[in-house]
C-alpha cells in the first residue's frame, strides 16, 4: 500500500491523519516539536461560526455538528462546550461594523442575534460591565481546550494504524518527474507518494524550493492564563477589531489573548523565550480587557506565553493540491482561525489526497489564487 506522510503535528494535520486512517489508508505524521506545540496549543479553541467569511462558513458550520459528538467518535475528551460566542462593540463604528457583520450573516443561514445595546448583552453575559455598546451572540459557538482535541484526534488516527512520530523535522520535500517522492528529515529520507503540508508557519519555507510561493506573514499573538477565580462568564468573547478575545475555562481560570502583531524573530527557529510577551504589552491588555470585564481582567496572572499565525493576504486558508506537483497536497495559511473547523478541514483533505467526491466547495481555497490577485483581508478574530 502506498504511503501518505502528513508534515506538522497540529489538529490540522492531526484530523487528516485520522480521517484518512479511518478511511483504511496508511498514513505517517511527523512533527518537528510535538502534538500542538504551536497554534493547536496556544490558542483559545474558539468553534465559531459567527465572523466567518462566507466561503469558510459551510466548513465551519459542519465542524460545528461534528464537534457535538467528537468526544465520543475519537474516543477521548475534547473540553468542548457550547456556550456562545459574543463580539462586542465598543465605539459607534463597532456597533455599525457588528450590526453589518449580523445582517450579512443572517443572510447566509446563520442564527446569530443582534444585542442593541448595554442592558441585551449583560442579559447574556452579566459579567460585562461599562464600556460596551452592542455586540453580536451566536448561541451555538463555543470552544474546545486545544491541546486535549488536537491530542484526541493523534490517538484515534494511531488506534486506525497511522503512525505518529514526534521529534523529526521535515527538511526538504522531494520532487522526482513531476510527482511527490517523499521528504528528506532530520532523520533521514522517508519515501511517500503523497505528502500533505500542514506544517502552518513552516509550510512556507517548505515550499519555496520547489518554487512553490505561499505567501504568508508570520504573526505573533500573547496569551495569559489566570489563577482560578470564581467563574462568572461563558461565553467566548471577541471584539470588533480584534485587539483581544478570552474565556473563562470551566476551572475557573481566564484565558485571554491579545491582538496581532508582527513577529521579528526566525519563525523557523522560534523558541518559548523568543515568543515570550512584554511586561508591558500584557499590562495594556489587561487594561483593554479590564475596561468591561474588569473582575476577569483582575485574577492574578499564573503565566504567559506568545503564540504564531500563518496569515494569507486574503485571510483564508489553503487548503488545495499543487497542480505542479503530483501527490502534493497543502493545508496551512489558516490565519488564525483554523482550529474550530478542523474536525471538516480533516475530511475534506482526505477526500483531497485520496481523489474522492469533495464534502465542501474549496474553490475559494486553491493554491493558485494569490498568483491571481486575490484580495487582501484584515484580521477580524483569531481562535
Amino acid at each position: 500500500m502506498s504511503e501518505i506522510l502528513i508534515i506538522g503535528g497540529g489538529i490540522t494535520g492531526c484530523a487528516s491523519a485520522y480521517h484518512l486512517a479511518r478511511r483504511g489508508a496508511k498514513v505517517r505524521l511527523i512533527e518537528s516539536r510535538n502534538i500542538a506545540a504551536m497554534a493547536s496549543g496556544w490558542t483559545l479553541g474558539g468553534v465559531r461560526q459567527s465572523g466567518r467569511d462566507p466561503a469558510e462558513l459551510p466548513l465551519a458550520r459542519a465542524a460545528v455538528t461534528r464537534w457535538i459528538g467528537l468526544a465520543d467518535e475519537l474516543g477521548a475528551e475534547t473540553g468542548y462546550h457550547r456556550d456562545g460566542n459574543i463580539r462586542l462593540a465598543r465605539t459607534a463604528d463597532e456597533v455599525e461594523t457588528i450590526r453589518e457583520m449580523v445582517t450579512a450573516q443572517r443572510a447566509l443561514g446563520l442564527t446569530l442575534d443582534f444585542l442593541p445595546d448595554a442592558d441585551a448583552v449583560r442579559a447574556i453575559a452579566p459579567a460585562i460591565e461599562a464600556g460596551v455598546l452592542a455586540a453580536s451572540f451566536c448561541p451555538t459557538d463555543g470552544y474546545a481546550d486545544p491541546v486535549a482535541a488536537t491530542r484526541a484526534f493523534a490517538t484515534a488516527a494511531q488506534r486506525y494504524g497511522a503512525e505518529i512520530e514526534e521529534g523529526i523535522e521535515a527538511v526538504g520535500l522531494v520532487v522526482r518527474n513531476g510527482r511527490i517522492a517523499g521528504v528528506e528529515t532530520s532523520r533521514g529520507f522517508i519515501s511517500a507518494d503523497r505528502v500533505i503540508v500542514a506544517a502552518g508557519t513552516h509550510s512556507a519555507a517548505l515550499l519555496a524550493p520547489l518554487g512553490l510561493d505561499l505567501p504568508l506573514a508570520i504573526m505573533q499573538v500573547q496569551v495569559a492564563l489566570s489563577r482560578p477565580v470564581e467563574r462568572v462568564f461563558q461565553q467566548v468573547f471577541g471584539v470588533a477589531n480584534a485587539d483581544c478575545a478570552g474565556r473563562q475555562q470551566p476551572d475557573g481560570c481566564f484565558r485571554y489573548t491579545s491582538g496581532i502583531g508582527p513577529y521579528p524573530g526566525d519563525p523557523e527557529r522560534w523558541t518559548a523565550a523568543t515568543l515570550a510577551p512584554v511586561q508591558a504589552e500584557m499590562e495594556a491588555l489587561r487594561a483593554r480587557i479590564g475596561a468591561f470585564l474588569p473582575t476577569l481582567a483582575a485574577a492574578p496572572i499564573e503565566r504567559c506565553w506568545g503564540g504564531l499565525i500563518d496569515m494569507t493576504p486574503d485571510a483564508l486558508p489553503v487548503i488545495s493540491p499543487v497542480a505542479t506537483v503530483q501527490g502534493l497536497v497543502v493545508a496551512a495559511g489558516f490565519s488564525g482561525h483554523g482550529f474550530g473547523i478542523a474536525p471538516a478541514v480533516g475530511e475534506a483533505v482526505a477526500a483531497l489526497v485520496l481523489d474522492t467526491p469533495l464534502p465542501f466547495d474549496l474553490a475559494a481555497f486553491r493554491f493558485d489564487r494569490f498568483s491571481r490577485g486575490a484580495t487582501a483581508a484584515p484580521m477580524t478574530l483569531h481562535g
